[in-house]
């Protein structure tokens, strides 16, 4: 399995101080930096664009920027984000209408590619572009609003996409998104998944060193 990662979402952070928080959150030991990207169209509610990520990036964020579209459709912001600065890009499979094509987009802009799947979405569209995606992103709560808890039957979700990876042999990273905190993040970790993606747990918290040292011991506990 690959190293494991902890992406705080942004989505969850101080926007009037948005640059702050995001250099305070990596200090504090995170590893990504996840954009949770809405459109009112495809999830009922509206974030954040390019814009933001290439103001981080002005700002002097060097870290990984780990961007979930939850927008329909998706090419024309695979090309905007990826030229904002973008490395990781995910998208949703109901999202595009040629999904082979988008992740080949996502590649072709120099980034690496993921699909992201909804609680009640199968795996199955897998089967056709294992060899296409980088990244596997499921979604333990219904995207569009963060704070939601964590959604169990994700676990069962999580060990079938794990077997998946496994049984390809390829480098893939399975990420994890919704409800994840201190208290279930040992149970994910052990479920397969190796990256964690945390907003309300993290940025709403005095201490965000805390938190994620806390959530790193709880990793390192899955993995003993």
């Amino acid at each position: 399995m690959t190293d494991d990662r902890i992406a705080p979402s942004i989505l969850a952070a101080d926007f009037a101080k948005l640059g702050e928080e995001v250099d305070t959150v990596l200090a504090a030991g995170a590893d990504m930096v996840h954009f949770d990207v809405m459109d009112n169209h495809y999830v009922p509610n509206l974030t954040i664009g390019p814009m933001v990520c290439q103001a981080l990036r002005n700002h002097g964020v060097s870290a990984e920027i780990d961007v979930h579209l939850m927008a329909k459709p998706v090419d024309r912001l695979i090309a905007d984000f990826a030229l904002a600065g973008a490395d990781w890009i995910t998208f949703h499979p109901e999202a595009s209408e040629h999904v082979h094509r988008s992740l080949a987009l996502v590649r072709d802009q120099g980034c690496r590619a993921g699909l992201a799947f909804n609680p009640a979405t199968p795996l199955d569209y897998l089967r056709y572009v294992m060899d296409e995606v980088d990244m596997i992103l499921l979604m333990s709560v219904n995207p569009g609003f963060g704070g939601q808890s964590f959604i169990p039957a994700t676990l069962d979700k999580l060990r079938e996409a794990r077997a998946l990876i496994d049984a390809s042999g390829r480098e893939i990273r399975l990420e994890v998104d919704g409800g994840i905190n201190a208290e279930n993040i040992r149970a994910v970790a052990a479920a397969g998944a190796d990256t964690f993606v945390a907003g309300s747990a993290i940025f709403r918290q005095a201490a965000y060193g805390t938190v994620v040292d806390a959530m790193r011991r709880e990793i390192a506990k899955a993995r003993a």
